[in-house]
């Protein structure tokens, strides 16, 4: 069974930093593009970044470009989010998601994305 769990979220202030993870267990790690989506309260879901295993290729929301870095650990099957410089705007519920080799440039739509983790909640006090 396909699993993913994501984990690292908290309560941060303004200009601080968390690490997410999201864990995959029930597929082959490498075949997969793991995305990272979030949605705040009444705001529609938005592509934070993604990342290819196959040829390690990333790709980030122009929100996050510059302050949000995506890496693969394959021996541990997961995926990180390293989060620097968050901004009250980032407060939101974060998903992981994975995608059969993902053609790139449908990245950012979640619909294309065939398994999802729970959500870790990120809250940037002001």
């Amino acid at each position: 069974d396909v699993q993913l769990q994501a984990s690292g979220g908290g309560l941060v202030q303004a200009g601080g930093s968390l690490r997410l993870s999201c864990a995959a267990s029930g597929f082959t790690f490498d075949d997969y593009a793991i995305g990272w989506f979030r949605q705040a309260p009444g705001k529609e879901r938005e592509g934070v970044s993604c990342i290819r295993n196959s040829d390690g290729s990333t790709y980030y929301g122009e929100s996050v470009k510059g302050r949000f870095t995506i890496s693969s650990d394959n021996a541990k099957n997961t995926v990180y989010l390293q989060m620097n410089n968050l901004k009250p705007e980032d407060t939101a519920v974060y998903y992981c998601a994975a995608r059969f080799r993902l053609r790139l440039m449908l990245w950012v739509l979640w619909s294309e994305y065939d398994y999802w983790g729970q959500g870790t909640l990120v809250t940037v006090s002001s």
